[in-house]
């Protein structure tokens, strides 16, 4: 998670909202990682995680990215859970929950509700004041 905490640092000095993430393969070998790009790239699939798993996709050269997990700052939003059921990957561990548009736990359950073909195993809270601090402190400057 410290790894996608400082992406999501980089992406809040970069004018982003500060998320990060990280694809993690088996023995713990980091594939992607990645911060926030919606508004340099003009992109409004910029996502940390989008970023990060199309990365871990083509490092790989498979759209299927079975036995790994993905550490992401911010509960991702529906658009992003239903990446991670696509690319089938294992398990998701997250910093703080969007209780507005999370996609997960907090305002739907994509991938843990059993209603789609695959699902995948969700930690919530690792490093939460941390990744809540960044996003905080983010918005209070721009407010």
């Amino acid at each position: 998670m410290q790894r996608a905490l400082a992406q999501a640092q980089a992406a809040a000095f970069q004018g982003e909202v500060p998320v990060g993430a990280v694809v993690v393969a088996e023995k713990q070998v980091i594939l992607a990682e990645a911060g926030n790009c919606c508004i340099r790239a003009s992109d409004p699939a910029g996502h940390a995680e989008m970023r990060a798993v199309r990365l871990a996709g083509q490092r790989l050269g498979n759209y299927r990215l079975p036995g790994t997990t993905v550490y992401v700052t911010l509960e991702p939003c529906p658009m992003c859970a239903a990446l991670l059921v696509h690319a089938r990957i294992a398990r998701l561990v997250f910093g703080t929950a969007d209780p507005k548009g999370g996609g997960v736990v907090s305002r739907y359950q994509i991938g843990a509700d059993g209603l789609l073909n695959h699902g995948f195993a969700v930690s919530s809270g690792v490093c939460a004041e941390e990744c809540r601090q960044i996003l905080q402190d983010f918005f209070r400057q721009r407010r």
